[in-house]
């Protein structure tokens, strides 16, 4: 057993990671085993299952096809995980973020430790004080759906040299998924829903990050949306359209030409936030399409009619508030 394998599998890790998906409260897979049964369940099988781990026999179970709606329109699949696969994830990922957050970048803010959304805003903010008004917004096509898993893994072998862990990565990656109780394949894309995506993620999209770095962009990036903010008009459909053919050429991914604009920041709405200038400086407010989701939530939330007890609905106001 290679090292970085002995420390996810390690009781320690293991635990750790158990408590994370029990205080996120992760839901139950295709197995129907719940966060309140799989400790019983884990007792009874993990000599097993970590044997199977061991030996590279171990199949993580498909992931669970759920479509939630888009605030404008559209669906984003999720595919959520058994949670012993979540537990398991979740150990992988505690092992692995050590190893590669120094190589990502200040810019970046998504799924990170120690990092928030907020943050993200007051960096940008301080370009469009700057001067660096204009906005290139890239979107890219179902990012998490069309990951090429290839060209994921090299890059995660790039730092894990252990080739159980490579084996088991790669192994949930290729889980497949269930769909209206039909099995499918997943050859291509990292499942938006498992614990190990957002660092995936991260590591894929670190590469973009590098390559903005290396042209003196000034840009943050939260997941897979990414801003860049330059000072005239011509450098933004300049920077559009090279960045663009940049991340087609080298990362594999579609770039959505409908949705990616250059705009201005009046126009601009970035993690639920849209920007206005005061007094000659640029400040962010929370996007009226935010504030009007927030007033529809917690207007079904105080719905008379509900038929739930005050305490849910009283935990559930707590968690849009």
């Amino acid at each position: 057993m290679g090292q970085l394998m002995n420390q996810i599998l390690s009781k320690e890790n293991m635990k750790m990671a158990y408590k994370k998906v029990k205080a996120n409260k992760g839901a139950g897979g295709i197995d129907g085993i719940s966060i309140e049964d799989v400790n019983k369940y884990l007792k009874e099988n993990w000599i097993d299952i970590k044997t199977k781990i061991l030996k590279r026999k171990y199949k993580p179970q498909p992931v669970l096809r759920v479509e939630i709606p888009k605030p404008n329109g559209g669906v984003r699949n999720l595919g959520i995980p058994t949670v012993v696969d979540i537990i398991i994830e979740q150990a992988i990922t505690q092992v692995l973020t050590p190893m590669f957050e120094p190589q990502f970048s200040e810019h970046s803010y998504g799924f990170r430790p120690g990092r928030r959304p907020q943050q993200a805003i007051v960096e940008l903010l301080e370009y469009l004080n700057d001067g660096y008004t204009y906005i290139v917004d890239i979107d890219l096509e179902k990012f998490f759906d069309k990951v090429p898993q290839d060209k994921l893994m090299y890059l995660v072998g790039k730092a894990v040299k252990d080739p159980d862990v490579i084996s088991l990565v790669t192994k949930y990656l290729r889980a497949g998924v269930m769909v209206k109780g039909k099995y499918e394949e997943t050859t291509i894309g990292t499942p938006q829903g498992g614990n190990l995506s957002p660092l995936l993620s991260n590591i894929m999209l670190n590469e973009l990050d590098k390559e903005l770095e290396a042209r003196g962009l000034h840009f943050v990036r939260y997941a897979d949306d990414c801003i860049i903010t330059v000072a005239s008009s011509a450098a933004a459909n300049r920077v559009m359209h090279t960045v663009t053919s940049w991340i087609e050429r080298k990362l594999s991914l579609k770039v959505n030409a409908t949705k990616s604009k250059v705009t201005k920041p009046t126009r601009l709405k970035y993690l639920g936030f849209g920007f206005v200038k005061m007094n000659g400086k640029w400040e962010a407010r929370p996007h009226k399409d935010s504030i009007n989701r927030f007033k529809r939530k917690l207007k079904k939330l105080t719905y008379r009619s509900w038929s739930v007890s005050m305490d849910y609905r009283i935990l559930r106001l707590n968690q849009v508030i």
